[in-house]
């Protein structure tokens, strides 16, 4: 137990990592359950591709709003109620499927008000870590933190909710339902520290969101890190989008072929997780920033050469292990530099950023393809990003304001 969880992490650090690893399962649960209920419902490709973006769709609508709700509000208490609300979200679809009323428009409407839910909980929890631990520990705290997405999410969860979907659709609902449920009671066991309230109170909201993008325009290292997730999440979503094409035709893989994809990446983030704590201690948050990306632009150049699935396959192992390092030193980077009472706005214009560019890479990416070919979307995202990596490579330095107190906030007038 001390060498996955030292001691020095404390107690409080526990009981958030067991609500993350419960509720992972119960995402992950709904990793497989969610999309076979929709198949289930209609085989219209446009409806179902409706649900997965009506889940995606209220990142862009509630981000900036969550993250100033998370800097105004009991952390603690709104990660556990928005929590319930998502357990009783997935109560009433339960309903609808036992009692055989369940419809498109319900699955729908269920999507988006879980999808949410998701963009609250998700924004406000990334809050909590650094009023739990000190600032020299985030890293070994987000690594296992994130470790628990990788093998409680990815590797266990959507077998595992397939597995009950197979049962009867309304068991996987109901175990999700139940593990949310469950990870809303073990935050509400934190005692966290008095959270900050400079601010006053009747600010409107407006101001608030304002603050929090004038606060990440004017600090260097956070400004560098948006940036950065800004523009390879545009090439990563291209390359991606026509990934299940390039499976069939390039490599010729069959879906349990396309599935090991998922699972090379999920074991490559094992390695990473394995390994984070010797490299953190042995490389800096820049150099390790850097050769991140070099690791990505690489990522896609030899994804449009190769025809090999093994060599593919490979690719996708490293890559695996890279995003794991990539994401939880962008996320230490970040939590060190933000000031508490900005935690939430700083975050949520991140996450506004990342699902906003994924989207339209994601677009460029079947256009590209449908163009030019399936292995086209790879040449943009090598050369788009190997481009910006020479462009942003002396701005990586400021990634070293990570060993500096957190600044004060920037002044919006």
């Amino acid at each position: 137990m001390d060498v996955v969880l030292p001691a020095r992490l404390g107690r409080e650090f526990r009981w958030l990592l067991a609500s993350s690893w419960v509720s992972n399962l119960g995402d992950g649960i709904a990793l497989a359950a969610g999309p076979l209920l929709v198949a289930s419902q209609t085989h219209d490709p446009l409806l179902v591709a409706s649900a997965s973006l009506l889940q995606r769709l209220p990142w862009l609508l509630f981000g900036l709003q969550a993250g100033a709700l998370a800097d105004r509000l009991n952390r603690r208490l709104l990660v556990a109620t928005v929590d319930l609300v998502r357990a009783g979200v997935l109560t009433l679809l339960c309903v609808s499927i036992a009692t055989g009323v369940v419809s498109v428009p319900v699955v729908l409407v269920a999507m988006f008000l879980l999808g949410t839910t998701e963009v609250f909980a998700d924004t406000t929890s990334q809050t909590l870590l650094p009023m739990l631990v000190d600032r020299d520990d985030l890293p070994i705290a987000n690594a296992r933190l994130e470790a628990g997405f990788i093998t409680i999410n990815q590797l266990a969860g959507a077998p595992i909710g397939a597995a009950l979907f197979a049962v009867g659709a309304v068991w996987a609902f109901a175990s999700q339902a139940v593990l949310v449920a469950l990870g809303a009671v073990l935050v509400l066991q934190l005692a966290l520290p008095t959270q900050v309230r400079d601010r006053a109170t009747k600010t409107r909201m407006r101001k608030d969101i304002a603050e929090g993008l004038s606060w990440v325009l004017h600090n260097p290292a956070v400004r560098t890190l948006v940036l950065t997730i800004f523009i390879f999440n545009i090439t990563f979503g291209a390359a991606w989008s026509v990934l299940v094409l390039y499976a069939q035709q390039r490599l010729h893989l069959g879906a349990v072929g396309f599935g090991l994809i998922t699972s090379c990446s999920a074991v490559g983030g094992l390695v990473g997780t394995g390994l984070y704590g010797w490299i953190t201690r042995h490389v800096s948050l820049a150099n390790i920033m850097r050769i991140g990306l070099i690791i990505e632009t690489f990522t896609h150049l030899a994804l449009a050469i190769t025809t090999n699935a093994v060599v593919a396959l490979g690719v996708f192992t490293v890559f695996g292990a890279h995003a794991f390092v990539w994401y939880t030193t962008s996320l230490t980077v970040r939590q060190r530099a933000v000031p508490e009472e900005l935690q939430g706005r700083v975050g949520g214009v991140n996450m506004v950023g990342v699902f906003s560019t994924m989207v339209v890479g994601s677009a460029l990416g079947g256009v590209i393809a449908q163009r030019w070919g399936i292995t086209a979307p790879f040449w943009f995202a090598f050369v788009g990003s190997a481009v910006f990596v020479i462009l942003i490579w002396g701005q990586l330095a400021h990634i070293a304001h990570e060993d500096e107190r957190a600044a004060p906030v920037a002044s919006t007038t």
